[in-house]
């Protein structure tokens, strides 16, 4: 749980491009990704097998 804190926190200060989340994992990450207050820049988009690749951006979706 520790380890998901911070790749968000890399995320959102620009210091890694992307996170790459297995899929066994989503809902563990998820559960912690929504309680951020910048949860809306968060994109994340599944790929092919499951896994989700999550991106921070600068305008927060609608």
């Amino acid at each position: 749980m520790e380890s998901y804190q911070k790749m968000i926190e890399q995320l959102k200060n620009g210091e890694v491009e992307s996170i790459e989340i297995p899929k066994e994992e989503f809902l563990q990450f998820r559960r912690l990704l929504v309680e951020d207050e910048m949860f809306k820049y968060f994109r994340g988009e599944a790929q092919q097998g499951g896994d989700v690749t999550f991106t921070f951006l600068k305008v927060p979706r609608s």
